[in-house]
C-alpha cells in the first residue's frame, strides 16, 4: 500500500469467505462510499463459484458512478494466494452448513431446550465452536504464514472463542472481533431521548462503558452529552416494562417474527441487575438460565423475541442466491446502502485517516481487572494509526459478576477442549451450561447425538 494525495492506494483486503451472500455486500458498499481508501479485495471461499459471482457483484459496487473509491475484486483459488501481502484480512465463514445447525438449534427441543440463536452459548453454540476451531486454527497458521502484520478483522460467530484461537494460535496476531449487538442498545437509548424531548440523536452520540463478552455485554455508563442517562433509562424501563419497545425500522414480518425484539429481556435484566444489558434480547436470553425467558415457545412469545429457526435461514440461503443471480444480471439493482457496521471506519482508522473509539472483542490485558488476563472480553478500544488500544472498563460490577465469569470460563473450556480435540472436557462444559438444565445421562444422551450429527467437521477429534 502507499499513502497519495487521495488517501491510501493499493491496498490489499483478504476476505475468507468470500463468497458471502450478507456480509460480503454490506463490505463492498461500504468500500464503495470510502474516498481515501482504494485498492485489491481479494475473495477466497471453499466454494469457489460463490467467490466468483462476488468478485462480478464487487466490481459492479466499483463500477457505479457514485463510487467514491477504486476497488478491484478478484476471486482466488487458494487461500495462500489471498492472504499473500494483504494489509487486512476479514473473516466471514459459515462453519459447516445449515444442516449442522439444524442440529445445533433444534436437537436439544426434544429435552426441553430452546435456542433463539444458537451460535454463541448453549448447546448449539458449544458444538458450534468444536466444529469451527479447527477451521480458524488453519486460517491462522496461514495468516501468519502468509501476512504476519495484517490486521485481522473477524466476524464469524462464535465471536469470543474465534479470537481467543486466534491468539492461542499466532500470539503476535493483530486480530480484533466485530458485532454490532451494542449498537442497537445506542439506539434504543437515543429512542429514548427522542422520548424525552431530545430529538435526532445519533447512536455515536451516546457514549458508553462497555463491559462483558460478546453477546452478552453489559454498559455500567451511557451518557448523551452530559447528561446521565440511567436515570432516565429507570423511568423508560418502568413506562415500557410490560409492552416492551419495538424498533420502529424493523418492519419487515420476517425480521419482526424471527430476529426483532421489544427488548423486554434487557428491561427485565436492569430491573434485576441495575445495569444495562447491551445486546439482543434473543442472545442475552441464552446467557440466562434457561426458565427466565426461553423455558418454552409461549414464554419467549410472552418474552416478545423471536427463535429462528434454521428452516427459515435455508429458505433465506434460497432468496440471496436468487439475489446473487439478480444483481450479477441486472435484475436487481446494486445499490450503495448505508450499512451501521464499523469495518471500513476501523480500517481508515489503523491506517491513520481517522480516529475512533467503538467496542471489539480482543484478549483482557487490564481493561476488565477483575477478569483472566488473556480472556477475550468485549469493551471499548480506541483506533489510532497503527494501533488498537483497549480502554479501561473497570471491574465487572458485583451484581452481574457471577453471570458473566460463568460464561468466560465455559468459553475458556471450550477453547481448550478443542485446541486438545479433548471433547470429554467439550462435555463437561455442555453439561453445566445455563440451558442445559438436565440430568448427566440425558446431557450425555443429547450431547453424543449431536456430536454425531456433525460429526463431518469433527473428525480430527476422532483420530
Amino acid at each position: 500500500m502507499k499513502y497519495t494525495e487521495k488517501g491510501v492506494e493499493e491496498l490489499k483486503i483478504a476476505y475468507i469467505g468470500g463468497g458471502s451472500r450478507g456480509w460480503a455486500w454490506g463490505l463492498m458498499s461500504d468500500l464503495a462510499k470510502a474516498d481515501d481508501i482504494h485498492g485489491t479485495v481479494a475473495l477466497y471461499d471453499i466454494d469457489m463459484e460463490a467467490a466468483e459471482h462476488n468478485e462480478i457483484i464487487g466490481n459492479m459496487y466499483t463500477a457505479l458512478p457514485e463510487s467514491k473509491s477504486n476497488w478491484k475484486y478478484k476471486a482466488t483459488k487458494t487461500i495462500e494466494e489471498a492472504l499473500t501481502g494483504a494489509d487486512f484480512v476479514i473473516i466471514s465463514i459459515l462453519p459447516g452448513t445449515f444442516d449442522e445447525m439444524e442440529s445445533d438449534v433444534h436437537a436439544p427441543e426434544k429435552y426441553g431446550i430452546y435456542q433463539a440463536v444458537g451460535d454463541t452459548t448453549g448447546p448449539g453454540g458449544i458444538i458450534r465452536a468444536l466444529r469451527t476451531l479447527p477451521m480458524i486454527e488453519y486460517i491462522a497458521k496461514k495468516i501468519e504464514e502468509c501476512c504476519p502484520g495484517a490486521w485481522v478483522i473477524n466476524y464469524t460467530n462464535p465471536m469470543t472463542v474465534i479470537t481467543k484461537t486466534l491468539y492461542k494460535v499466532f500470539p503476535k496476531i493483530k486480530a480484533f472481533g466485530c458485532c454490532h449487538e451494542v449498537f442497537g442498545t445506542q439506539k434504543l437509548l437515543a429512542y429514548m431521548l427522542g422520548e424525552n424531548g431530545i430529538a435526532n440523536v445519533q447512536r455515536e452520540e451516546i457514549k458508553v462503558n462497555v463491559i462483558g463478552v460478546n453477546h452478552f455485554t453489559w454498559l455500567t455508563e451511557a451518557k448523551y452529552k452530559n447528561i446521565d442517562l440511567f436515570p432516565m433509562y429507570r423511568d423508560f424501563v418502568e413506562k415500557h416494562y410490560e409492552e416492551g419497545v419495538r424498533n420502529k425500522e424493523e418492519d419487515d414480518h420476517w425480521f419482526n417474527k424471527f430476529f426483532g425484539c421489544d427488548n423486554r429481556v434487557k428491561f427485565d435484566l436492569f430491573r434485576r441487575y441495575g445495569y444495562i444489558a447491551a445486546a439482543g434480547d434473543r442472545h442475552l436470553a441464552e446467557f440466562c438460565e434457561g426458565k427466565w425467558f426461553l423455558e418454552s415457545p409461549e414464554k419467549v412469545d410472552a418474552w416478545k423475541f423471536g427463535l429462528t429457526p434454521v428452516s427459515w435461514r435455508k429458505q433465506n440461503l434460497k432468496d440471496r442466491l436468487a439475489k446473487s443471480e439478480g444483481l450479477r444480471s441486472g435484475t436487481v439493482p446494486v445499490e450503495i446502502k448505508e450499512t451501521g457496521e464499523d469495518g471500513v471506519n476501523q480500517i481508515r482508522a489503523l491506517l491513520g485517516l481517522c480516529e475512533m473509539v467503538t467496542n471489539v472483542n480482543i484478549p483482557n490485558i487490564g481493561q476488565i481487572p477483575n477478569l483472566p488476563l488473556g480472556a477475550v472480553v468485549e469493551t471499548n478500544a480506541a483506533f489510532r494509526a497503527g494501533s488498537l488500544t483497549p480502554v479501561f472498563a473497570g471491574e465487572i460490577p458485583t451484581n452481574i459478576y457471577a453471570l458473566i465469569t460463568r460464561a468466560v470460563a465455559e468459553q475458556e473450556m471450550v477453547v481448550e477442549a478443542a485446541a486438545n480435540r479433548d471433547l470429554e472436557l467439550a462435555f463437561t462444559a455442555f453439561a453445566n451450561n445455563s440451558l442445559v438444565n438436565l440430568s448427566c445421562e440425558d446431557a450425555r444422551a443429547l450431547f453424543d447425538e449431536m456430536i454425531e450429527n456433525t460429526k463431518e467437521y469433527l473428525k480430527e477429534y476422532f483420530k
